[in-house]
């Protein structure tokens, strides 16, 4: 007669295997899946970088870049960075635009976000017409926006010449004074439904009956919407906010087609900078000492914004 062991030895064993068997797998298995993908990122990202820095702290030009590693090593071209006024201006120019394109932004998807999340007749066909902003390509915007803040015929004139607004047409784009609200605007208009996506998935989580709750004890809107909404989408809106600021920061496509940097180098970023600086000029290591400080300036709005960022991925 064969005896069989019992039945909760027998799973206890086979549980005890199979979670050590786990576990010593799972200590290779793991690293094995994520080193491609760090592999992957180390050629994408770590190689360019690392050239770009070689070229920084060298005197070196384009049409010379296969003499990099014979190049003198040098610190002139981040010397001449700290007395270049164009620099100073681009970097000026850079920051103004990122605070004028994305607080707005913001502003105006988080109003948005709210407005969407009420119960309204064809509130699904509004919801997908506001997203369509952020699907267009950027020249796209950039060209649509040429006409639209045209001096001449522009609709945008036209608007707030009716609306008795102005006394008379504004050059967006030639005007000194203008010009940067002029790539702004734009900018707004596609990014802010970015905010307003992600706001409102933020939205969708918090219980009605928190709201319903409120409502029975007589909380006025401000009221509800400090204690309520704004804890409930706050971890959204702030890892929003970063992303989009370092976006702004960088960005070329809009600017570029609308301006160029014009006039007098009034929209001239830092991302145009090093773009005229390369292949205008043919200036390479300068350029990649431009992009070299860029990198170090996008991480300290990270370094910056790392409270937020912290107490938002650690809530998440």
């Amino acid at each position: 007669m064969v005896t069989r062991p019992p039945a909760g030895r027998s799973v206890q064993g086979r549980r005890r295997r199979s979670r050590n068997g786990s576990a010593d797998g799972s200590r290779f298995f793991y690293p094995a899946l994520l080193a491609p993908a760090v592999v992957l990122g180390l050629f994408v990202i770590g190689y360019p970088l690392y050239l770009i820095i070689d070229a920084s702290i060298r005197d070196v030009g384009l049409p010379n870049m296969a003499a990099l590693n014979s190049a003198p090593v040098t610190g002139a071209n981040f010397t001449a960075l700290g007395s270049d006024p164009l620099f100073r201006q681009a970097l000026w120019v850079s920051l103004l635009y990122t605070l004028g394109g994305t607080l707005p932004a913001f502003l105006l998807g988080l109003g948005t976000a709210l407005l969407l999340n009420r119960r309204f007749p064809l509130r699904r066909i509004f919801r997908t017409l506001t997203l369509l902003p952020w699907a267009v390509p950027s020249v796209v915007c950039s060209f649509l926006f040429l006409w639209i803040v045209n001096a001449s015929y522009g609709v945008l004139n036209y608007l707030l010449l009716r609306a008795h607004l102005i006394t008379q047409y504004v050059p967006w784009l030639a005007s000194l004074r203008w010009s940067i609200v002029g790539v702004i605007i734009p900018t707004v208009w596609k990014s802010y439904p970015f905010f307003t996506l992600l706001i409102l998935a933020a939205l969708q989580v918090i219980p009605v009956e928190l709201y319903e709750a409120a409502k029975v004890d007589g909380a006025r809107a401000w009221a509800t919407f400090r204690r309520i909404t704004w804890p409930g989408i706050q971890n959204a809106a702030y890892l929003a906010l970063v992303l989009q600021l370092l976006w702004t920061f960088r960005e070329f496509e809009i600017i570029y087609p609308i301006t160029a940097g014009g006039p007098a180098n009034t929209t001239q970023t830092l991302a145009i900078y090093l773009y005229n600086e390369v292949f205008q000029f043919f200036h390479m290591g300068y350029a990649s000492a431009l992009g070299v400080v860029t990198v170090v300036i996008c991480v300290a709005i990270v370094v910056a914004m790392f409270p937020l960022l912290r107490r938002t991925l650690w809530r998440s």
